[in-house]
């Protein structure tokens, strides 16, 4: 597979991967963002992502199936977790093919300035904006945490998935995550196109095997899909996963030793 120039180096810790980029607090990305979405929430762009409009949506038909497999599984109820969600690029994707649901809520959890701004001028009687996990769980009973483009850009991402394991939500939809192959991921600094924002930051390219590790005590996978940044050819590679919580007795062994072992 060739390798793709956008995500270079191999750093040994995060702190030196974030000295090589820029990183993604600048408020100029917020406000691009902040544009982009905007005009989707007024129908003058059918889809947004990574603050790019564009004038039909792109769907991704597995984050879909997953999001109303959960909704069927809980009586029609579907309120998802959005965990790093902007200002609600994935809900304006979906929400077209979540009309029909009863009760619909997706909880967007962000950075502060996001959170402010979302509050300001995307919420709806659908969608909110929470600055931390427990906020959201504090007043509302999410049955699906999605996890779109973003856990590879969390300095510590299995001590995140290990947590958000914990939480024990009904379902788990991972999708835009880049893969490589082998037991060992790679810290890079990854470039964004100059023609989307001029930004760098840095980025994780997690082995599959390891990153399926964290869920395999108290979940299982019910599908993986090639997720839609995906390029055949090319590395890393794109996935999604759908998982949904085991009711099965979890027994502590050995199994369960060689599992948390290999997620660290």
């Amino acid at each position: 597979m060739e390798a793709n120039s956008a995500w270079s180096g191999d750093y040994s810790t995060w702190d030196a991967a974030a000295r090589a980029s820029s990183g993604y607090a600048d408020l100029g990305i917020l406000e691009k963002t902040r544009l982009a979405t905007a005009r989707v929430r007024d129908g003058i762009a059918a889809f947004e992502r990574d603050s790019v409009t564009f004038g039909r949506t792109e769907y991704s038909y597995p984050l879909l199936a997953g999001l109303l497999r959960a909704a069927a599984a809980d009586g029609g109820r579907l309120s998802v977790l959005d965990f790093g969600g902007a200002l609600g690029s994935s809900y304006y994707q979906c929400r077209a093919f979540l009309a029909g649901i009863g009760e619909m809520q997706w909880s967007v959890v962000e950075q502060p300035a996001h959170v402010a701004c979302g509050r300001a001028e995307f919420s709806d009687e659908h969608l909110s904006f929470f600055e931390t996990i427990e906020a959201c769980l504090a007043s509302r009973r999410p049955n699906v945490l999605l996890l779109s483009s973003v856990v590879q850009y969390l300095p510590q991402p299995y001590e995140f998935l290990r947590d958000a394991v914990g939480y024990g939500f009904s379902s788990i939809i991972v999708d835009r995550t880049p893969f490589v192959t082998g037991p060992r991921d790679r810290l890079t600094v990854q470039r964004v196109p100059a023609w989307i924002y001029d930004a760098s930051y840095p980025c994780w390219l997690l082995s599959e095997h390891k990153f399926l590790s964290v869920f395999s005590l108290h979940y299982r996978l019910v599908a993986s899909f090639p997720a839609l940044d995906d390029a055949p050819g090319q590395l890393p590679f794109f996935k999604g996963f759908i998982f949904e919580r085991d009711s099965r007795p979890v027994h502590f062994g050995a199994h369960a030793a060689n599992a948390l072992s290999h997620a660290r």
